[in-house]
Parts: structure tokens; sequence; C-alpha cells
């Protein structure tokens, strides 16, 4: 199966999952949103030549733990906390993929940008997150140090490999941040939408970055 094809599914999945979140049923939510990270993972797992056969199976770890962060949080019942566990260890995972075999470098203007946007989250957050503070801020960290990361992983290689990475780790910050504002601060109605848009495209992203010599 060609990548163009199981992207092409990627995408119809997204969207009828989308289209479910607002119109149902939920058995739809239930069938496509766990089937479209599973499509993304059968395209990663496709990825020849890897860049290596480490980052492909952090990349892939990353993923599943994210497909099950999938699964606790569109379940009828209070799992959020369970949900953002899942996806704290994707992070950390994609962390130790993004700086695998590199030293850790600090560039200032990047690293003061994200930490920036951190702070302007927190402050949007904060008067809706009541016994969620502490393990929100933590999240942001990480996932914050997860863009870093993979900003400094392109930094350093410059191939196109790394962009893709970097792309899906922005993509992933846009995604939770409207998450949390969705769910902490003000509801919108687009929110949903923009979420989840952004979501998938970001797991998209970061699973191409598997292959090296990239192409659709």
């Amino acid at each position: 199966m060609s990548n163009i094809i199981l992207t092409v599914a990627i995408i119809i999945s997204a969207v009828l999952h989308m289209w479910a979140e607002y119109n149902g049923p939920p058995l739809q939510i239930y069938i496509f949103k766990p089937l479209t990270t599973s499509l993304i993972i059968t395209l990663s797992t496709l990825a020849k030549p890897p860049i290596s056969k480490r980052y492909k199976t952090l990349v892939l770890v990353g993923l599943l733990f994210s497909l099950s962060g999938d699964i606790l949080l569109m379940l009828p019942f209070d799992l959020f906390v369970f949900g953002l566990i899942s996806f704290l260890i994707a992070h950390l995972v994609y962390i130790a993929a993004f700086q695998a075999k590199r030293p850790w470098r600090i560039s200032w203007i990047p690293a003061l940008l994200l930490i920036a946007f951190g702070v302007t989250i927190y402050l949007v957050l904060a008067p809706g997150l009541g016994d969620m503070t502490i393990p929100v801020i933590f999240y942001i960290v990480v996932i914050l140090t997860m863009a870093y990361s993979a900003w400094d992983q392109w930094d350093q290689h410059k191939e196109r490999w790394a962009m893709l990475a970097f792309i899906g780790a922005l993509l992933f910050v846009l995604s939770d941040s409207i998450l949390a504002i969705n769910k902490f601060r003000h509801p919108f109605l687009a929110g949903r939408g923009m979420n989840l848009s952004f979501y998938f495209a970001a797991q998209w992203f970061i699973a191409r970055s598997i292959e090296k010599n990239y192409h659709s």
C-alpha cells in the first residue's frame, strides 16, 4: 500500500471522525478516532529506509502511546488525567527520538520564544485549572521541550525529514493548546475541529520524518 493511498485513507478517516464529533453518532467516533492514528502508525512502519532503527522504534512507541491517549480521551468516562499521562509519555519518547545520539544544545532565541508561548498559555488557562494546575504546568514544560528538541534536530541536520518532525512538533503544540483552552477556559465551536486537524497532521508529519529519503 503506497504512502499516497495511506495518506488519503488517513484524511478520510480523520474527516469522518471530526464529522462525528459534531454530528454523531458516538459509534463513529469510537471507530474512526483510533483508526486514524492506527493508519498513521501503519504509514510509519512502511518507512524505508528509516533514519535509523532507533529513531523509527522511538517514534513508533510515541505513536502507540498517542493511540492509547486517543482511546482514553474518547471513552465516555472521566479519564482525562490518564489520557494526559499517556500523551505525556508519548512526548517524552519523542524527545528521546529527537535527541538520540546528539548533545543537548541551548539556542536562546527559539528557547525564549517557546518559554514565552508556554507562559502565555499558562496565564490564559490558570483561572480554570484548579486541581489540574501542577499536571498542566508539567505537561506544558514537556511538550515545549519536545518542540525545542525537534527544532534542535532540524537545526543540526537541515534535512527534510528533520523539518517534517519540527513541523509536526509545532502542530502538536498548537493542537494541545487549543484543546486546553477549549477544556479549561473558553469552549468554542470550532475548537474541537481545529484541535483534531492539527493533531492528526502533527502525527502524520512526525510519522513521515522516519523515512530518510522522503517522497510522497
